[in-house]
């Protein structure tokens, strides 16, 4: 895959990021700090942080509980360690650190 494909994706997903946060109705605050950066601010202060890296093309998440690398496997952002789904273990990831259930379409 070539640089401009991989932003299209990795744009795309932080769309719908953004999009099936804003859906949620989660005690939440989201914003792009950047540039493929994503930043989840929870109630208590704690956040997430969902980035693309254009180097490895992976989409990174930073989180609470560690760190995830995702990579585009024709069909969809899959974990490197384990092959979860992108917006599966985001949607695990955020439920934890909100404290309430948060289910982002996938």
């Amino acid at each position: 895959m070539n640089d401009n494909e991989f932003n299209t994706l990795a744009d795309t997903a932080l769309a719908r990021i953004e999009a099936g946060l804003e859906a949620s109705g989660a005690d939440l605050d989201f914003a792009m700090v950047s540039a493929g950066v994503l930043e989840i601010e929870f109630a208590d202060g704690s956040k997430i942080i969902v980035n693309r890296h254009g180097a490895a093309q992976e989409m990174w998440v930073a989180a609470r509980s560690g760190g995830f690398h995702f990579r585009w496997d024709g069909n969809a952002w899959r974990a490197t360690r384990d092959g979860g789904e992108l917006m599966a273990v985001l949607s695990v990831l955020v439920s934890a650190q909100a404290g309430e259930p948060v289910e982002l379409a996938c």
